[in-house]
């Protein structure tokens, strides 16, 4: 990874934790409730645990569980080439048909906008959904592809050569969200 500086913490673990609980009641309140068509799909890496903390939060709301799903889109990326030689591949793990459901997708971070494309397509291979819909904690701008999220836990705007970075216990051991700069 390129040299970077932490400039500033945007979010701590309370932050963290108001913006999920205020994505999921902004879901419950748009699909007036839960049912069982609804399905959280976390986009790995640190989409999964955000996706399992918003279903959670939901299920502490509705007192129904919500299913929830890992999606892996290593080889949907247009970017695979660039990668390392062998990239990580993670688990898809949806147990459940997606036809005719209606999918929050997960993720950290919403910058250009094609992780999400990918995601995208790889969820229509695995059926035709009635709908899609996307949250991020963090919306940074710069978007290359017209994609927006439809739940944003906190808007960033930023400078291309900043990178946010969200450390979440589950991964990193610590919960917060920080922006870096690159050095020159």
């Amino acid at each position: 990874m390129e040299n970077m500086v932490e400039k500033a913490q945007i979010m701590n673990e309370s932050e963290i934790s108001r913006a999920i609980s205020r994505i999921a009641h902004e879901i419950i309140e748009k699909h007036k409730g839960v049912d069982d068509d609804l399905l959280i799909i976390g986009i790995h890496r640190r989409g999964v645990p955000l996706a399992e903390r918003i279903a959670k939060k939901i299920q502490e709301v509705e007192n129904k569980p919500v299913k929830v799903g890992k999606l892996d889109i290593t080889f949907y990326r247009d970017d695979l080439s660039t990668l390392a030689e062998h990239p990580v591949v993670n688990r898809t793990e949806i147990n459940w048909p997606v036809t005719n459901k209606k999918i929050i997708l997960v993720d950290d971070v919403l910058y250009t906008g094609r992780t999400v494309r990918a995601a995208i397509d790889a969820i229509m291979d695995l059926g035709r959904p009635s709908m899609i819909q996307l949250a991020v904690l963090i919306d940074r701008g710069h978007r290359e592809l017209p994609i927006r999220a439809d739940y944003v836990g906190k808007n960033v705007p930023t400078a291309r050569n900043e990178v946010i970075h969200v450390k979440l216990v589950e991964i990193d051991g610590v919960n917060k969200v920080v922006i870096s700069q690159k050095l020159d």
